[in-house]
């Protein structure tokens, strides 16, 4: 894999490993702007540059992930330098391939995609793809401080990444909540809301 960085170039990362996973990069748009992202301060992670040229298709994903041995990573993870569910249909068509092909996968989420598709039970459309994982950012024990660290482009943001947990759990998908750690963030209060929602907690 090609893990070049120049700063402010572009590539066609779309796989990239680290910690025995394998991550998507589909989209560099997001519906926040947090304030500790790491696009701020750089071009990529772990050595791979992370600016896509474009969007990659589903078929081009998918072609890229029929060249690999998957069966050496512990779960394909949907991440990058975007929201992945701003491309909702894509996640949607490659996570169905992938669990067809015996494969572990987690989306990691801002939990927007309820204010993204509101006519859309985005959910149990993840359930029918046998989804086996999400990770949902929660970064704030508050809205109002979410609204500042994150600046979500939709209002009620922080409420509704809340329901979308709340329904990932109920749908028996495997839920944790994360913060990351800054001083601004209590994070011990974050971990006790993601356990009274009964997500599991991490601190990134």
């Amino acid at each position: 894999m090609d893990k070049t960085i120049t700063k402010g170039s572009i590539s066609n990362t779309i796989c990239y490993e680290a910690h025995g996973n394998l991550y998507l990069n589909i989209t560099n748009r997001c519906t926040a702007h947090c304030v500790f992202c790491i696009r701020e301060f750089s071009d990529g992670v772990y050595g791979y540059n992370l600016h896509l040229s474009h969007e990659p298709s589903v078929d081009e994903i998918i072609d890229r992930l029929k060249s690999l041995d998957l069966s050496k990573y512990r779960e394909v993870v949907f991440t990058g330098f975007g929201e992945p569910t701003v491309r909702l249909d894509c996640v949607l068509e490659v996570t169905r391939w992938l669990r067809e092909c015996g494969i572990s996968v987690r989306l990691d989420t801002n939990g927007h995609a309820g204010l993204l598709y509101p006519e859309r039970d985005v959910i149990s459309e993840l359930r029918e793809v046998r989804l086996n994982a999400v990770s949902v950012s929660l970064n704030a024990e508050s809205e109002k401080l979410y609204d500042k660290l994150c600046m979500p482009v939709y209002n009620n943001a922080y409420k509704a990444l809340l329901e979308f947990t709340k329904s990932a759990i109920t749908a028996g998908i495997r839920t944790r909540m994360t913060v990351v750690d800054l001083p601004e963030i209590d994070v011990q209060k974050c971990e006790r809301i993601a356990h009274e929602l009964g997500a599991d907690f991490y601190v990134r």
